[in-house]
């Protein structure tokens, strides 16, 4: 999951009472997930038996079926399909500078479930996916009011991995549905804010602070030492590359060393993650943070930033730990505390310190009485 900034003024209400409406409306909010962004065209089933429609982009415009519109969507209640993926909500197709849009407009309790089986093992125990469901659910409306702040996109988020993975219908199962509504409409707060509940895989022992990962501090964001993720496969990991490899990752990413030298870690953070490494070539010597040698390598390749290397004859072998940016919640981590009895609000406490659960049905209610007030 990719960060999108962090939201420091009052938009709970926006993004929460500008799709709920009036107190005897009560409505649930509505999350805008981006499904598909391209050339096209793109086929959707509609809900209710009805037949495909396929949807062409035309010239800042929709050809739906021959028929030229500004854009379409389905007011029918059900599932819809596209490309083998079933959602519940309004799926919409626009315009866009890349050709067209998919959007789904699903309920936020559907959207949790259909992240929540996606983002992890449903086979967890249920104070674990518990946590998962409130983050999922926090970080939807996080990223719901900036969008409400920016006002340029037509989503609050996307489906992959920049956002959190998202699966529809076909990631619910029993014990991610139970989950969803054991901690239904629960958000993590900081200030009367959404926060950006950002996670990761695994911690290899320590989260990274928001400030050693991406250089700006955030006040529940910090470091935190994580206990008995052993059983996470990334726990422990290596990478061997070759020199040329390398060579031709760093060329890529603009950086011509030329004939590969020498590679060195060069500063880590508090943490113990690369901040720095210094690779040497025949045309010279380049810095570089960890981060961007990660995004050079591969992310599958570097798991994480916290790693050793180490050469070997025309190779370079990385040796690490942990899985992922290393901010926020350790999933694995939140499994390990699972298991010991800890129930999901003080795996919550101890990922996301300063927080507050609160419930997003319970906000609407105090916003809407001091706007009635003003």
């Amino acid at each position: 999951m990719r960060v999108r900034g962090v939201v420091r003024s009052p938009l709970l209400a926006v993004a929460v009472l500008s799709l709920i409406g009036s107190p005897a409306a009560a409505a649930e909010p509505v999350v805008r997930v981006l499904l598909y962004q391209g050339a096209g065209p793109v086929r959707i089933q509609p809900p209710g038996g009805a037949g495909a429609v396929e949807i062409a982009a035309a010239g800042g415009a929709l050809r739906v079926d021959e028929a030229r519109m500004e854009r379409w969507t389905h007011e029918r209640t059900g599932i819809s399909t596209w490309n083998g993926m079933r959602v519940r909500g309004r799926v919409e197709v626009l315009p866009s500078k890349a050709g067209l849009a998919v959007v789904n407009a699903v309920p936020l309790e559907d959207y949790v479930a259909g992240t929540l089986g996606r983002e992890m093992f449903t086979s967890w125990q249920p104070a674990a996916l518990r946590a998962q469901a409130v983050v999922s659910r926090t970080y939807a409306l996080h990223q719901q009011a900036r969008r409400h702040r920016g006002g340029e996109r037509a989503y609050d988020v996307e489906a992959g991995t920049a956002s959190q993975v998202y699966g529809g219908v076909d990631a619910e199962t029993a014990s991610v549905r139970d989950a969803v509504e054991r901690t239904g409409g629960q958000i993590l707060t900081y200030r009367g804010e959404p926060i950006l509940a950002v996670f990761h895989s695994a911690s290899g022992g320590r989260t990274a602070s928001a400030e050693e990962a991406w250089g700006r501090p955030v006040p529940y964001l910090r470091s935190v030492s994580v206990e008995d993720e052993d059983d996470s496969p990334a726990t422990y990991w290596r990478a061997a590359i070759t020199h040329t490899t390398l060579v031709r990752a760093l060329e890529a990413a603009g950086q011509s060393i030329g004939e590969f030298r020498s590679m060195r870690v060069a500063g880590r953070s508090r943490s113990g993650r690369v901040v720095k490494i210094e690779i040497e070539g025949s045309r010279g010597r380049v810095a570089l943070g960890g981060r961007e040698l990660r995004t050079a390598l591969g992310e599958s390749t570097l798991k994480s930033t916290m790693f050793e290397v180490r050469s070997r004859g025309d190779e370079l072998v990385f040796v690490g730990s942990g899985h992922g940016h290393g901010v926020g919640m350790s999933q694995w981590g939140a499994r390990a505390m699972a298991e010991r009895g800890d129930d999901h609000r003080e795996i919550l406490s101890r990922f996301y310190p300063g927080t507050r659960i609160e419930s997003v049905a319970s906000r609407s209610r105090q916003t809407l009485a001091s706007g009635a007030a003003r």
